[in-house]
């Protein structure tokens, strides 16, 4: 890790193994399309509103913090991006899911419905994306569909295994249904859930307990 000079602007950038790999076929193949911006190394309680220099200085300390160089480990970046809201914007919208955390005694079945509620918005979703991090635990459904069906948006990271292991959907609602499995006596993982349109997040543990077949008569 370390920092860059912030006295003038400057872009660095890492690409990704994937990148690298389009970029050296020269082909015309490595070409951006699309791009994400976030405020993970911002403390904003740095914000001194007490500053005795006036309004300017409020953000003094932030503006001359130093920049961090761009980290290659895609779990610890990007976890805090930024959204375009309506400038009458005054309080964040939040999303309320209705399950603080969902606990399924065993797998099997049709599952529970996942249900999602967004506050302090003027602006209705458009959906949302559901991400399940380990679709060994369980896998998702769509309940209700979204007013106006859109492609599911990954708005966060996901490691390289949980990419192989996750399952995203968008809609209004989501049955998540648990899978059955005899070893180990538990499994856990969890459910972001991201709205379409504002971009607010939330996250539900998942827990699914192992499936007695005997007892289930299986």
């Amino acid at each position: 890790m370390g920092f860059l000079n912030n006295t003038t602007i400057t872009i660095d950038a890492i690409l990704t193994k994937r990148g690298r790999e389009l970029l050296a076929r020269g082909r015309n193949e490595f070409t951006v399309t699309k791009f994400a911006l976030a405020d993970d190394e911002i403390d904003y309680r740095l914000w001194d509103t007490s500053h005795p220099n006036g309004t300017n200085y409020y953000g003094a300390v932030i503006e001359n913090m130093p920049l961090l160089e761009p980290v290659p480990d895609e779990t610890q970046v990007l976890k805090y991006k930024l959204v375009t809201l309506p400038k009458e914007t005054s309080r964040l919208p939040i999303l309320d899911t209705f399950d603080i955390a969902m606990v399924f005694q065993e797998g099997g079945g049709s599952g529970t419905t996942l249900e999602v509620a967004t506050r302090n918005s003027t602006d209705s979703e458009q959906g949302y994306t559901f991400i399940i991090h380990d679709t060994s635990v369980a896998q998702l459904k769509v309940a209700q569909a979204a007013p106006s069906p859109s492609a599911p948006l990954i708005p966060l990271t996901l490691s390289d295994e949980e990419m192989t292991q996750s399952q995203n959907v968008s809609g209004m609602t989501v049955r998540v249904i648990p899978q059955i499995f005899t070893t180990p006596e538990q499994k856990k993982t969890q459910i972001t859930i991201v709205g379409n349109q504002t971009g607010a997040t939330s996250t539900v543990p998942v827990t699914v307990n192992k499936t007695n077949l005997g007892s289930s008569g299986k």
